[in-house]
C-alpha cells in the first residue's frame, strides 16, 4: 500500500515538473530564446523592489557567484544591463532591456493562461478546501526555505 506521504511527494514533483516543462516548451513556441532558468532570473529582477545582485541573488536562493554566471550570459545575449552605484561601487545594479520585458511579457501571458485554464478545468474559486491547501502548501515552502 502507498503511504500518503509518498503520494503527496509523487504529486508535487509531478506538477512542478509538468508546469516547467509545459512552461519551456510554450516560450520556446512563441520564439523565445532563453532557458527558463534565465526567464526566471529575469523575472526575478523585475520584481525586486532594489535589484542588486545581492537583492536578486537572494530572491532566487542562490549564491551571488551562480547570479553572476546567469548574468553574464543576460548580458552578452543583450537583455540585462549590469552597473555601479555611484555612491557605494561596491553595489552592482540589475536593469532589464526592452528585449526582456518582451519576454517577461510572453512569461506572463503563459502564467495567467495556466491560471485561467485551471480555474475552468477545477473551478478552484469554489473549493475553499483546495485553495486553502495550496495556500498552505506554499506559506509551508516560504517559512521552511
Amino acid at each position: 500500500m502507498v503511504s500518503a506521504k509518498e503520494v503527496i511527494n509523487e504529486l508535487l514533483v509531478d506538477v512542478f515538473n509538468h508546469i516547467l516543462s509545459i512552461e519551456a516548451q510554450v516560450l520556446k513556441e512563441r520564439g523565445v530564446k532563453l532557458s527558463m532558468t534565465e526567464v526566471h532570473v529575469l523575472e526575478a529582477i523585475k520584481n525586486t523592489t532594489e535589484p542588486t545582485m545581492g537583492n536578486v541573488a537572494n530572491k532566487l536562493r542562490i549564491t551571488m557567484g551562480t547570479l553572476t554566471t546567469s548574468i553574464n550570459v543576460l548580458v552578452r545575449k543583450n537583455y540585462v544591463n549590469r552597473y555601479r552605484d555611484e555612491n557605494d561601487r561596491r553595489k552592482v545594479y540589475l536593469e532589464l532591456k526592452d528585449s526582456a520585458k518582451d519576454v517577461l511579457k510572453v512569461h506572463d501571458e503563459f502564467h495567467e493562461e495556466m491560471v485561467a485554464s485551471l480555474l475552468n478545468d477545477l473551478d478552484i474559486e469554489k473549493d475553499e478546501i483546495l485553495l486553502k491547501s495550496l495556500e498552505n502548501i506554499s506559506s509551508y515552502f516560504k517559512q521552511r526555505y
